[in-house]
């Protein structure tokens, strides 16, 4: 409850602060629910009428697995926490998308329409389409790198519709590292890199403890970077703050915990 509560006053913070800074109404935000993380927005989370940029690290690059369970639970969280209704359009060039996985984790499987395109640009029209649609909530499309031209116009139709974006960046299987990735000057308002990250087991030693991921806030609009352990949480918040990374290094171990590798 307390976390809950330090979360609000840091996004009502950061939207007095917006306010404060232009004349502009402030766009409706998505908080993780824990101000460490949230105190990183300008606004006290991720801005809903926005895209953002999400990316792997390694093989992760190629296989969009882990990136892909961190916008799944983002998804999720909007709603959760009641801040959206309609569908959610996720666009690929491939049919590798596996929907009980997603929904294992929480993710609204039932209204998800998946879309497959032919090629970069169809995937980065199709997003854009999806974006200006009404009753679309969110789209995700997996792509490579749109050019500032591609990324304008999805902000735009993110604005259009308040659509919450999403770019998850995947290389062709056999591509070369280094050829995806944002290109400067981007006009999404985050970027993410996400890495699997070892789960220690449950106290009884039986089965698997909830998924961690290794997150990077690498980069945010009028805000600053930050990097974290965030495990899924059954809350309404889908992420549990498991410790901060500093300087990328792993912080010390919590007591109880048994670090792998």
């Amino acid at each position: 409850m307390a976390g809950s509560r330090e979360a609000r006053l840091a996004a009502l913070r950061g939207r007095i602060a917006a306010i404060e800074a232009g004349t502009r109404t402030p766009t409706p935000v998505l908080p993780f629910g824990d101000p460490a993380i949230d105190g990183c927005f300008p606004g006290g989370g991720l801005p809903l009428g926005g895209w953002h940029e999400v990316t792997g690290a390694g093989l992760e690059d190629e296989t969009g697995a882990a990136p892909a369970a961190f916008v799944s639970l983002l998804l999720r969280s909007l709603f959760s926490t009641g801040v959206k209704t309609g569908a959610i359009v996720w666009v690929a060039r491939r049919d590798d998308l596996f929907a009980p996985g997603l929904a294992g984790l929480g993710f609204p499987a039932g209204r998800l329409i998946q879309v497959r395109a032919r090629d970069e640009a169809e995937t980065l029209s199709v997003l854009e389409d999806a974006l200006s649609t009404q009753g679309v909530a969110a789209a995700v499309g997996e792509a490579e790198a749109p050019d500032l031209t591609a990324g304008r116009r999805l902000q735009l139709a993110c604005e259009r519709r308040g659509g919450f974006g999403v770019v998850l960046h995947r290389r062709p299987y056999g591509g070369r590292a280094g050829q995806g990735g944002a290109v400067s000057g981007s006009a999404s308002f985050s970027r993410w890199r996400i890495a699997p990250s070892p789960t220690p087991p449950p106290p009884d030693d039986i089965g698997l403890g909830p998924p961690r991921w290794r997150v990077e806030l690498e980069r945010c609009r009028g805000g600053r970077p930050g990097a974290w352990i965030l495990e899924s949480s059954d809350a309404a918040h889908p992420f549990r703050l498991v410790s901060p990374l500093a300087d990328h290094d792993m912080a010390p171990a919590e007591p109880g915990l048994r670090r792998v590798g």
